[in-house]
């Protein structure tokens, strides 16, 4: 389990998955041959032979005060079009208790966008049934991104998910949808996003002078420092993606502001820098393992 620390605040990465190669669907410009002269990926974010290394993971915000989940995953028992997806039964609640973080301690979920492998984890399967696995938490959607997909049925993919992911929760009566500029707490805000999605949102944490983000899907894979005009197979506008990680970029390059990636493999958290011959590039900080 990997942890940062940003001033009071504390960061622990709770992995579903991580997988080397297979990527080309949602990053279809980072072809091996194309990957293999940005060097500086290796070893961590892509192997020998060009493949580029993902992962899926949730984050978990500790402030002392509040325990916050940002993204859940898959999720187990979900059927997916996706065959690595579908139906899984990983251990991801047993290493989030382990971790020291129970489900039924965690107080609020926070998920950057509703895309099927961050929402997952929102609802678990009880004898037929989805019901919330927080149940003592708040679920906070920025209202842009639910009133997108809200009533979607076009797209059997994400009516699934909504339906058994989603609307379960509003059920529940545990759903706030919020401003995508909401602060959910002391240090802890969304930042809006978009091009990902019309109301993707980023998470913004700052404690004691020090601050980092959580990028959600605005960069896939770092890779995509390097090569920024690289978007994504499932970004809704392009253009707005790429001009939105370019100001990140612009944003965070050669200060110190820890960036979690949402889906960047091991070590996951670096520190952008910037090259005059490469773009940008990451330089990763090692976590400290419990």
């Amino acid at each position: 389990m990997n942890q940062w620390q940003i001033g009071k605040i504390t960061v622990t990465r709770i992995l579903e998955m991580e997988m080397t190669g297979g990527t080309r669907f949602i990053l279809p410009d980072a072809t091996r041959d194309a990957c293999k002269p940005i060097e500086w990926l290796k070893p961590h974010f892509m192997d020998a032979e060009g493949n580029l290394i993902m992962s899926i993971h949730a984050l978990v915000i500790d402030t002392g005060e509040r325990r916050i989940v940002v993204d859940t995953c898959i999720g187990n028992d979900k059927q997916r079009p996706i065959a690595n997806w579908s139906n899984l039964q990983t251990t991801f609640l047993d290493d989030l208790k382990l971790a020291g973080y129970p489900r039924e301690s965690i107080d609020t979920v926070l998920c950057t966008h509703l895309h099927v492998d961050h929402v997952g984890w929102n609802t678990m399967l009880v004898e037929g049934h989805w019901l919330p696995t927080f149940p003592n938490a708040r679920y906070l959607m920025a209202e842009k991104e639910w009133h997108h997909w809200e009533g979607v049925d076009d797209d059997p993919l994400n009516a699934s998910l909504i339906d058994d992911s989603i609307r379960p929760i509003f059920e529940a009566g545990l759903m706030e949808l919020v401003d995508w500029e909401h602060e959910v707490c002391e240090g802890v805000r969304l930042k809006p996003t978009p091009g990902h999605t019309p109301g993707h949102v980023s998470v913004h944490i700052e404690s004691e002078g020090h601050r980092a983000i959580i990028t959600g899907d605005l960069i896939h894979h770092p890779c995509q420092m390097t090569r920024t005009d690289w978007c994504s197979s499932a970004d809704y506008n392009r253009a707005q993606a790429l001009a939105t990680r370019e100001t990140l970029l612009e944003d965070c390059a050669d200060k110190p502001v820890l960036v979690i990636g949402t889906h960047f493999a091991t070590p996951t958290a670096g520190h952008i820098k910037r090259s005059e011959d490469a773009g940008y590039w990451l330089d990763v900080c090692t976590p400290y393992s419990r």
